[in-house]
């Protein structure tokens, strides 16, 4: 086992046996219902562990252009690390044997009807990476240490349906994280006490 599978692992376990205050969207969607999903949050090995993103194709009906862990629907009978990992392959063509999962993490629930489960994993750092251009236009990584300090999270407001509604934004480098993903990983800096060095 990796340093940091065990450190992860450990972190991940402490984290979610704490009381901590989340956040997501079902009160914008009160009466739901909502349709299980799961991502893989899926955190590359190396001297400065990052998360592996996506960017959506601009011609997406759901969440076009915008940035997202790999993932998708639960099929039926499907676990959600089930379909984290099946949306990695389909997504990025990394394979179930490369992935470790951590675990599961909070149900966020979006404004748009779904019930999504982020699955905590750890990849290769030389991992091989082939996109599939109908879901994904360019993936990224980014580093956990800067993706989970909530220094770097930006409380922004919009209008939607009508009405004012605050979400996370997240910048890194030209890459805007904001939306549902900004929010699991609101979210999961608040299970995951990383404290790791931050390098520019």
């Amino acid at each position: 086992m990796s340093v940091l599978v065990e450190r992860l692992r450990r972190l991940h376990e402490a984290g979610h046996a704490a009381e901590v205050e989340l956040r997501d969207e079902r009160a914008v969607r009160p009466d739901g219902p909502f349709r299980p999903a799961a991502v893989l949050a899926a955190v590359t090995e190396g001297e400065r562990p990052g998360f592996l993103f996506i960017h959506r194709p601009s011609n997406m009906r759901s969440h076009p252009g915008q940035v997202a862990f790999p993932g998708g629907k639960i099929d039926h009978g499907e676990s959600p690390t089930e379909a984290a990992l099946r949306e990695a392959w389909e997504e990025l063509d990394i394979h179930e044997r490369d992935v470790t999962v951590i675990g599961e993490s909070d149900l966020y629930l979006t404004a748009s009807g779904f019930a999504i489960t982020p699955v905590l994993a750890v990849v290769p750092p030389d991992i091989a990476i082939t996109p599939n251009p109908t879901e994904v236009a360019q993936w990224f990584e980014a580093p956990v240490d800067f993706v989970l300090n909530r220094e770097n999270h930006r409380r922004e407001y919009g209008v939607w349906n009508g009405k004012r509604r605050g979400y996370t934004e997240i910048m890194w480098h030209e890459h805007r994280i904001w939306g549902v993903t900004a929010g699991i990983i609101a979210n999961l800096s608040r299970r995951i006490a990383w404290e790791a060095p931050h390098h520019d």
